[in-house]
């Protein structure tokens, strides 16, 4: 027990989940205006705008997660030089977020869009009577009665976010948990049960309290009928 706690200070385990943790935090920032955005678009009354929107969601909900990382760092990063930071670590950090935003907004999208269906036909006629234009109507009336309806997919897409910053390994973020566990796994092999277990187990104090926040939330902000 004394040699596997020994490794795990040697590793700083505790400092792969906190990388992991800011990946989580600033994916899913972006990822929430950039779906909200595409949520907008997709109740749009302008044709293009919900085609585009349509688009996106369709192609990076059916993109693996995995390819789209790589595409990011080897396409956008390694082949057409966009940079975000003169630091190498910083800089497939960033790239890491990017990716991970992008993909987890088409869920977003579909996450509000399915709040705005929990919204009563009826406030959108009366926004229109009172002659509130499009994007007032969905700002003031129609989105803040769609994020209280879409609480609980929300966390949901949340909880996968969290789990999905594991794959911040194929963009070369070498001290998030999934990078540090190959590694102390490949030189500790007789602690391997332990080591997995270990990250099992961070990941449940990680995902279970998103769970429970939004599942009361939902309930206590659900939208009366």
């Amino acid at each position: 027990m004394e040699d596997y706690l020994t490794i795990v200070r040697e590793y700083d385990v505790l400092g792969a989940f906190w990388v992991n943790i800011q990946l989580a935090f600033w994916a899913a920032i972006l990822s929430l205006v950039l779906g909200s955005a595409l949520a907008l678009f997709r109740i749009s009354p302008v044709p293009t705008l919900r085609w585009l929107a349509t688009a996106y969601v369709t192609v990076f909900r059916n993109t693996p997660l995995t390819i789209i990382m790589v595409f990011i760092t080897l396409g956008v990063w390694g082949q057409l030089g966009v940079t975000l930071s003169t630091d190498f670590a910083t800089n497939f950090f960033r790239l890491a977020v990017v990716a991970l935003s992008v993909y987890h907004a088409a869920f977003v999208c579909e996450a509000i869009r399915s709040g705005v269906n929990t919204v009563p036909l009826g406030q959108a006629e009366a926004a229109r009577a009172i002659g509130l234009p499009f994007l007032a109507s969905a700002r003031l009336v129609i989105l803040p009665q769609a994020f209280r309806g879409s609480i609980a997919p929300l966390g949901n897409v949340m909880i996968a976010l969290i789990k999905n910053t594991t794959v911040a390994a194929a963009a070369s973020v070498a001290t998030e948990t999934s990078s540090v566990m190959k590694t102390m796994i490949e030189f500790h092999s007789s602690h391997i049960f332990a080591i997995f277990f270990t990250f099992a187990i961070g990941y449940v104090i990680l995902v279970t309290p998103v769970g429970l926040l939004t599942t009361a939330l939902s309930r206590r902000l659900a939208v009366r009928r």
